[in-house]
Parts: structure tokens; C-alpha cells; sequence
């Protein structure tokens, strides 16, 4: 984890607890940090160390991530614990470059003397992989900290980002399509702890379009860990927008209602913000006027992770997190429901609102609100 400033303990901290939950599941682990380095040790042979490993390399907050070997500190065990460590390694690279991090400066020899002694010895033992200080195919990097020394190779990119929950929380509109899923993700790699919330308009929208949303927060509990996830019933306020307002308002105005409902979820949860997957002249809905005019009246801030983003990009990110497969299949949400056919892409306020006075806001917001169903999701399913 790469952080500065007074509060990086509390960072860590938190970083720990979550590296702590997720590898629990694998069987006994000890977790602890160093110098900003998280230590995972199996404590037993039982240990599925390369399913905790697999794991935290979606876990928000660690920059990379390695499998060590642990070994004595002294520079001949460092070396012949790397040569027997990587020796599968040193068979399939061309060339390597060994770099030391000496945390213990009592140590007797400076990092340079111990990558040239490690290196001479590795050179002799696997000759057919050449050193290569600039670009090298396999990176031996010795570690030597105040208990021990630690080997290992190639670092594996963590998810990067800010541990759970550093940011604080917020709500995020969860659809079924491919946006709001991937910019649910990019909230909580900002240290947001995230509760979803679905809209669901059952019959137009089919038992199918839900259990896809919860197979979405089931992806997404990989990297945000255990969330319950909020489904609000839409059906009733989607029939009197498209019985009382005209046409070409209603998806702004289903948007309004969305982000109200959102905003008082929010409220309930101790929520600071609300996230949602709007991005800039996407669609008809999506103008700078009608995001003005969907987010008029809160009080939350609404954050748009992907507000910049073109669809290539957004779905690249989907298919990178593994929710891309999911989020295309032909299931409706309830945004594609009453779809006007000549949209509004420049809303007034004031025309919106004097639209909006034929509803009941306040009535319909308070019977979904109170019907919302709450499911407890992690990356395993329901619990």
C-alpha cells in the first residue's frame, strides 16, 4: 500500500481488517503490517494459500501483491533460498536483475553489496538467464526486515485504490446493464464502502432481471466484500409517470425519483453520497441539462465515476472485473421500461416540476421506500 501523510496508520488498519475477513475462508492466516507491508502467513499445511492469494488480488488497497519465502538473515541462506525458491521461474526467464530493500540497516551489508552477492550466485547457478539491469523478465527482489529476510519474484498488480470503507459510504443505483456495475467498482476502489440499490418494476421487469442484479453484487462482493444489497418495488410510480406526465419527461422524472429514494437510503445506511453510472451525452437522458436537473433538490452530493467515459472504455472495465457476461444478457431493467420516444435532452426545472404536480411525490417515494427488500450478498451469493 503506497500512502502518505499522519493517518497511514488507520489506513493500514483498515487495509488489514479487510485482507483479514477475505482470507479467512482459506483456513488459518495471521495478517499484520510492517513499513506498509501486509503480512499473510499461513499457520497451518491446511492452509489454501493459493486461493487466499487469488482473492487478494481484488482486494481495494494493496498496490501489488507477492508470494514470499521466508529464510534466515544471512546473505548465503538469501542466496540458496533463491535459487531453490525461483527455480521454476529462472526456467522459463531469459534474464533477471536482483534488488534488495534493506528495512534493517544494522544489517552488515548495503543493498548493493547483497543484489551483487545474490546476483553472482544466481548467475552461476541458472547461466542461461543473463543479467539484465534495465529490463528484466524476472525481478529477485531480498527483502531484509528486523525478523527475517524475504524472497521472492515478480510482483502480481494488486487492485490498487483505498482500503474499505476509508473513503466513508455511499449508495450506488445498480441496474442490470454495463455501466453502474463498473461504476460501482471504481467508487469502492476509492475506499467507499457501497450499498447497491436495485429498481425493480416486476411484471415489466421479470424475476430474471433481478437475479441478474444480485449475480452482479455477487461479483462485485469480490473486491467490496460482504454489502446487502437494497431493491426498491418501482412498479407503481413507473405507471403514474406515464399516466400523468408527459411523455418525453418521464425518464427524467423516473430519474428524480431514483435518485430521491437513493438519497433517503442513503440517509438510512449513514451514507455520505450517492453514485450513479450517468455518463455525459450517452444517451438522450445524459445531457448536462437533464444531469443538472436529475440531481436538483438533494442535499447528498452524486458522484459520476464515469462521467467522462466513452462506451469502449466502460466496457473494457466491465469485461476487466468479470461483469460484463452478466450484464449483457437480454434481461430489461426497469430504465428501458416506458421509454419515451422523443425524450426531453434539454429539461427545465421548472417545466419538470410543474409535471411532476400531478403525482403524489411524496406518498409514492414513501411506499417504496418502505417496501424496499434488503439481501445480504458476498462473493459466494445470498447468505
Amino acid at each position: 500500500m503506497v500512502l502518505k501523510g499522519g493517518n497511514r496508520r488507520s489506513f493500514e488498519m483498515r487495509l488489514e481488517a479487510a485482507v483479514r475477513r477475505r482470507v479467512a475462508q482459506y483456513g488459518g492466516f495471521s495478517v499484520g503490517s510492517k513499513q506498509s507491508v501486509v503480512f499473510v502467513e499461513p499457520q497451518s499445511e491446511t492452509c489454501d494459500v493459493p486461493g487466499a492469494f487469488g482473492s487478494l488480488r481484488g482486494q481495494f488497497g494493496a498496490a501489488s501483491l507477492n508470494r514470499a519465502v521466508e529464510c534466515e538473515k544471512d546473505v548465503s541462506a538469501i542466496a540458496e533460498t533463491a535459487k531453490t525458491y525461483l527455480a521454476d521461474d529462472f526456467a522459463r526467464a531469459k534474464s533477471f536483475k536482483v534488488e534488495t530493500k534493506r528495512a534493517d540497516k544494522r544489517f552488515p551489508m548495503t543493498s548493493v553489496e547483497v543484489s551483487q552477492y545474490v546476483g553472482g550466485e544466481l548467475n552461476e547457478a541458472f547461466p542461461q538467464c543473463a543479467v539484465n539491469m534495465r529490463n528484466p523478465e524476472l525481478m529477485v527482489l531480498v527483502e531484509i526486515r528486523e525478523d527475517s529476510a524475504f524472497v521472492h519474484g515478480n510482483a502480481v498488480r494488486g487492485a490498487g485504490g483505498l482500503p474499505p470503507g476509508s473513503a466513508g459510504r455511499a449508495v450506488s443505483l445498480l441496474s442490470g446493464g454495463i455501466d453502474s456495475p463498473v461504476s460501482t467498482y471504481l467508487a469502492a476502489r476509492r475506499g467507499l464502502r457501497i450499498t447497491p440499490v436495485h429498481f425493480f418494476s416486476f411484471p415489466y421487469t421479470s424475476e430474471r432481471a433481478k437475479e441478474k442484479v444480485i449475480e452482479l453484487t455477487r461479483i462485485l462482493a469480490r473486491y467490496c466484500g460482504v454489502t446487502t444489497l437494497e431493491v426498491v418495488p418501482f412498479t407503481r410510480i413507473q405507471e403514474e409517470i406515464a399516466r400523468g406526465c408527459p411523455e418525453e419527461f418521464g425518464t427524467i422524472i423516473t430519474r428524480r425519483f431514483m435518485a430521491e429514494i437513493a438519497e433517503k437510503i442513503a440517509f438510512r445506511v449513514g451514507a455520505s453520497a450517492v453514485v450513479t453510472g450517468e455518463n455525459l451525452g450517452q444517451v438522450a437522458s445524459q445531457t448536462i441539462e437533464s444531469l443538472a436537473v436529475t440531481g436538483a433538490g438533494l442535499s447528498l452530493p452524486v458522484l459520476r465515476p464515469l462521467i467522462t467515459f466513452d462506451k469502449r472504455e466502460i466496457t473494457e472495465w466491465a469485461e476487466r472485473i468479470g461483469t460484463l457476461k452478466t450484464s449483457i444478457l437480454p434481461y430489461e431493467d426497469c430504465c428501458t421500461v416506458f421509454t419515451p420516444r422523443r425524450p426531453s435532452t434539454k429539461p427545465r426545472l421548472a417545466r419538470i416540476t410543474e409535471a411532476e404536480a400531478a403525482l403524489d411525490r411524496e406518498t409514492l417515494i414513501a411506499e417504496a421506500f418502505a417496501g424496499t427488500e434488503k439481501i445480504k450478498i458476498d462473493e459466494t451469493g445470498i447468505i
